[in-house]
């Protein structure tokens, strides 16, 4: 199959929104917040497509909710740009689900590296598994293999889209559909800011999404291999993201709440 760059062509007609970086919070923010409230999922991202155009982009994990979000973007022919980003330590698993994504919605996801050099110079001066020594030097890893290529990514849009909720840990409990990522200077979509995890997981079901098989051995939340585990039962769903470390620290800087950084980890 001919594999072209998401999004296909729009049988909409969409309007182009010239992209441009805000430094501070856009002034409609509170509006567009109380206004998205209400709103479903698939509304959301119809409404985020309508604000800012071809200045959106769609930053995907890969994990379950992630796949949710491809797929109502895919069915509603929604022209979003979606990427996700490759650390250099994922999954086996992982690689197969970009494959099998991009084999079920017939478009290419458009896939971010780390900088060869930077990771070079980390580990010849910190060794390969840095990450384990401290909070701040798997915060460096963090950086370097996430945050950088994002950073890249981000390059000349205005908003973008993510699949946070709000019942996935303690940093998101205040997560709010539409909020102002002070770090990038964007604005941060979450179309499913309001759903369980057993909504996600039905909807996955039914519509048959594909997803990482990792999801049935007990792993809720799935990042590099080297940093993530299994969750045993009555732990915190993202109990196995770097579980050396206080929960509160287990955010890497992608993720803005209520205009502060919430830094640990990834989706």
């Amino acid at each position: 199959m001919n594999h072209p760059h998401w999004p296909a062509q729009s049988r909409r007609k969409q309007t182009t929104i010239k992209a441009m970086t805000e430094l501070s919070p856009p002034t409609d923010l509170s509006t567009w917040q109380q206004h998205t409230q209400g709103m479903s999922a698939e509304a959301i991202l119809a409404w985020a497509v309508e604000t800012f155009g071809d200045g959106l982009t769609f930053a995907s994990s890969l994990g379950a909710e992630d796949q949710v979000v491809t797929d109502l973007i895919a069915q509603a022919e929604l022209p979003i740009s979606i990427f996700t980003l490759d650390t250099g330590r994922l999954f086996q698993e992982t690689y197969e689900l970009i494959q099998r994504t991009e084999e079920r919605y017939g478009h290419r996801i458009r896939i971010m590296f780390p900088d060869r050099r930077e990771i070079e110079e980390m580990v010849e001066k910190h060794g390969i598994n840095l990450f384990r020594d401290s909070v701040e030097k798997r915060q460096l890893c963090c950086r370097l293999r996430k945050i950088h290529p994002l950073r890249r990514a981000f390059a000349g849009k205005r908003a973008w889209i993510c699949g946070l909720r709000r019942d996935q840990s303690v940093t998101r409990a205040e997560l709010q559909p539409v909020e102002w990522d002070a770090v990038n200077s964007l604005v941060k979509v979450s179309p499913l800011w309001d759903w369980s995890n057993d909504q996600v997981w039905a909807f996955v079901r039914e519509r048959g999404v594909p997803y990482n098989p990792l999801h049935d051995k007990g792993f809720l939340s799935i990042g590099c291999a080297s940093c993530t585990r299994a969750v045993q039962p009555g732990e915190d769903i993202r109990a196995g993201r770097w579980w050396w470390e206080e929960p509160e620290k287990k955010e890497c800087g992608l993720h803005i709440v209520n205009g502060k950084v919430v830094r640990g980890g990834q989706d």
